[in-house]
């Protein structure tokens, strides 16, 4: 894979500082515009905040660029027709020269390619509804099995099949942390009602699981909910949910695209 590392990114991995790689499905899918450039650079503040070193991953120019800049960040957020790049699409994408934002998946394969081993998202996908008719699961999972990754995110977006999910990851052998919760969080909703099969309360407690399983050589999660007084109500979330599913059904949204969908109309209604 042809990497094109920003040099400041760079130097952090080589002094063995902190790095925290962050996905760029966000900017150019997920939020509108203009919010979704202010959100990818606020983003990347809250990493330099806390003392690390921010590595937004895109393709472009025939390159999986780690640590985008500012140019590119806007291209993402405003450009018409920038592909969502998952791991199946990242070779033909770059072979092609073309300009794709990232997913989860593709996000931990080229960052553990530059040698990043944390990631964060606000959450990951997972085994979607009436998966057991459709087999419609994220490659996020698998890339995160396969790749020495800490994710660190608010759980599952609720719009998956959580309980599947949690079955999927244990599957894989996914330790999936709770930080400083039994319950697994699902996005903007503090609690699923899924209890998370382990739990830290500390930073160093939840560094030294994750130390052990990249070790291991595979990935690992760690989700934490989001704050109380950005949480939405399990409740009237889940009715929004089945809304919107039904929404998509009656309309033929379905694979990549039905997740930026009920995100959108959950968002929409919320």
């Amino acid at each position: 894979m042809k990497l094109e590392v920003d040099p400041a990114v760079a130097a952090a991995i080589a002094a063995k500082r902190a790095v925290v790689a962050l996905e760029s499905t966000v900017i150019a899918h997920g939020l509108p515009r203009p919010l979704n450039l202010e959100t990818a650079i606020a983003l990347e503040d809250e990493v330099r905040a806390g003392g690390a070193t921010p590595a937004t991953i895109a393709v472009a120019s025939g390159n999986a660029v780690v640590g985008a800049d500012r140019a590119l960040l806007s291209r993402l957020a405003n450009e018409e027709g920038v592909a969502k790049v998952s791991t199946r699409d990242v070779a033909p994408l770059i072979a092609g020269g073309g300009l794709g934002a990232t997913t989860v998946a593709a996000t931990v394969e080229i960052a553990a390619q530059a040698g990043i081993s944390v990631m964060a998202t606000g959450g990951i996908g997972g085994v979607h509804r009436g998966a057991e008719r459709s087999l419609d699961e994220s490659a996020d999972l698998l890339a995160i099995a396969r790749h020495p990754v800490c994710v660190v995110c608010a759980g599952a977006k609720l719009v998956l099949d959580l309980a599947l999910t949690l079955e999927r990851l244990e599957t894989l052998g996914i330790p999936v942390i709770g930080f400083g919760t039994d319950d697994f969080p699902a996005f903007y909703v503090r609690a699923s009602g899924l209890r998370a099969p382990h739990r830290a309360d500390t930073a160093l407690a939840a560094a030294r699981i994750v130390r052990e399983q990249l070790a291991r050589g595979a990935g690992i999660v760690v989700a934490v909910p989001i704050a109380q007084a950005d949480a939405i109500d399990r409740h009237e979330a889940e009715a929004e949910v089945d809304r919107a599913i039904a929404a998509a059904e009656r309309e033929g949204i379905r694979g990549a695209a039905l997740t930026p969908y009920l995100l959108g109309a959950l968002g929409a209604a919320t």
